[in-house]
C-alpha cells in the first residue's frame, strides 16, 4: 500500500502544539497523571509512515506472566495515555502492556502527516504495532479510540487476538448531545473546589475530582490544536466483516452512543460479540469503575484463549 503523500506541520489537517512552551507545560501534567498509575518499564518513540508515534511500555513482575499476549491502549481524543492510569496496574500485573500516545492528540507523538481516514489510521496502527515487534496483542479503545480499535478490527485484524471497546465512537453519529456535555464539563473545569464533586457527580465526569487529570485536561485544550475532523461510524455491512473477538463494554448514561440500543445491534451483527451495560457511570467506566472494568477486561482476554 502507497504511504501518504508527504507532509509538514503546516499542514490543515496535521495536529500541533500552539508553542514549545504549552507543549512543556501539557507534558508536565501529562507526566503528573502517568505518576497516578503503574511506573513504566520504559518509553520508545516508533517511526510510521504518518509520523512519530511515543510509548508506554509496562509489564508484570511474574516472569510467566511477560510471555502473554500484551494489551495496547488506545486513548479517546484530546488527551494521551496518561488517562490510562487507573487501569495500568492491574493490566499490566497479568499481561504486558503498551499504552500509545495517538498522532494528532495532544502527547508525545509528532504527526506529520493525517490519519483521520479510515485506511490510514488503520494502516499507522499497524505499523506502529509492527515496529514494536507486536504480532498479537489485545486492543482495548475508549472514545476515539474505540473507533480506532474496530476500525483496525475491519481493516487490518491480523494482529489481533481480541478487541476491547470501552464506550466507543464509531457505532453511530456523535449527536449535539455529547458535544454539549464535553463543553460543560470544561467550564466545570473552572469552578470553585468545593462545588466541583457535586459538578462531577451531575456531569459523571471524574476530571473534575482528580487534581492532576484536571490540570492536564485544562492545559491540552489551551496547547494543542486538533485538525482532524470527527471521525464517521462504521455502517453496518463493515461492522458485520468482523472476526476479532470483541467485548463492548457502555456506561448506562453514555451520551456518546445509546447503550441499549448497541447492546442489543453490535451482537447481532459481530458474531460472538459481548455486551454489557455498566450502571452508574456515563463516558469514563475505565475510570470511574476501574477496578470492575479492569477485572472484567482481563477475564475476557483470558477467555479468548
Amino acid at each position: 500500500m502507497a504511504a501518504p503523500q508527504t507532509a509538514t506541520h503546516t499542514q490543515a489537517d496535521v495536529g500541533r502544539f500552539v508553542s514549545d512552551a504549552w507543549r512543556d507545560r501539557y507534558l508536565t501534567a501529562c507526566d503528573a497523571v502517568h505518576a497516578l498509575g503503574a511506573p513504566a518499564l520504559g518509553e520508545a518513540d516508533v517511526e510510521t509512515s504518518f509520523g512519530t508515534t511515543h510509548v508506554y511500555k509496562y509489564g508484570p513482575a511474574d516472569p510467566a506472566a511477560r510471555s502473554r499476549t500484551p494489551v495496547v491502549l488506545l486513548h479517546g481524543a484530546g488527551s494521551c495515555s496518561a488517562t490510562w492510569y487507573p487501569n495500568t496496574p492491574a493490566l499490566s500485573a497479568a499481561r504486558p502492556v503498551y499504552a500509545i500516545d495517538t498522532p494528532g492528540d495532544p502527547g508525545r507523538s509528532v504527526q506529520r502527516a493525517p490519519i483521520h481516514q479510515p485506511e490510514h489510521a488503520a494502516q499507522w496502527l499497524d505499523e506502529t504495532l509492527a515496529e514494536l515487534g507486536l504480532d498479537r496483542v489485545h486492543l482495548v479503545g475508549t472514545s476515539y479510540g474505540g473507533w480506532l480499535a474496530v476500525n483496525q478490527a475491519h481493516r487490518r485484524p491480523d494482529r489481533l487476538a481480541s478487541v476491547t471497546l470501552l464506550d466507543p465512537g464509531g457505532l453511530e453519529k456523535v449527536g449535539l448531545r455529547f458535544f454539549v456535555w464535553i463543553f460543560a464539563s470544561l467550564f466545570a473545569t473552572f469552578a470553585p473546589k468545593a462545588l466541583r464533586p457535586r459538578l462531577a457527580a451531575w456531569l459523571e465526569q471524574p476530571v473534575l475530582v482528580v487534581p492532576e487529570l484536571r490540570t492536564m485536561v485544562r492545559a491540552g485544550v489551551r496547547a494543542y490544536r486538533i485538525r482532524r475532523p470527527a471521525p464517521l461510524p462504521l455502517t453496518e455491512s463493515e461492522l458485520s466483516t468482523v472476526r476479532t473477538p470483541l467485548y463492548l463494554v457502555l456506561g448506562k448514561r453514555s451520551l456518546l452512543v445509546h447503550p441499549q440500543r448497541q447492546v442489543e445491534r453490535v451482537p447481532r451483527l459481530i458474531p460472538g460479540a459481548r455486551a454489557e451495560i455498566i450502571s452508574d457511570t456515563g463516558h469514563g467506566p475505565q475510570i470511574d469503575h476501574a477496578d470492575e472494568i479492569n477485572r472484567r477486561m482481563l477475564s475476557f482476554m483470558d477467555s479468548v484463549h
